[in-house]
């Protein structure tokens, strides 16, 4: 079966996400409960170097978090997104669109 580990980390001005193993409809339940309690106060930094798998559950999540980014006025940023989980954000026509950054320190305040 399918797991997805998530290791939670606190910065400055984010919350840092490191997402290993595959995030999909049987795994996304911690995954949505991080995402949705902290956008409205903090950036949120999904680590997806880890991620085998993204279905499209996972990119509901990952697309409410960056609609509500909106909303609160934080940002949803993608960290060094694995092959896979690249493939998955690109399939969208989002990918141009979203956050996409290589370390924690180039977190911007919204």
């Amino acid at each position: 079966m399918d797991q997805l580990s998530i290791r939670e980390k606190k910065g400055a001005n984010y919350v840092l996400l490191e997402l290993n193993g595959a995030c999909n409809a049987y795994t996304i339940t911690e995954f949505r409960e991080k995402v949705y309690a902290n956008m409205p106060n903090t950036n949120v930094v999904l680590d997806m170097s880890g991620v085998t798998q993204v279905d499209s559950s996972g990119m509901g999540i990952i697309l409410a978090g960056f609609n509500d980014g909106l909303k609160y006025k934080t940002k949803l940023f993608i960290m060094n997104p694995s092959d896979k989980a690249r493939y998955a954000l690109e399939k969208t026509g989002f990918y141009d669109t979203f956050f996409i950054i290589h370390s924690v320190t180039e977190v911007s305040d919204a």
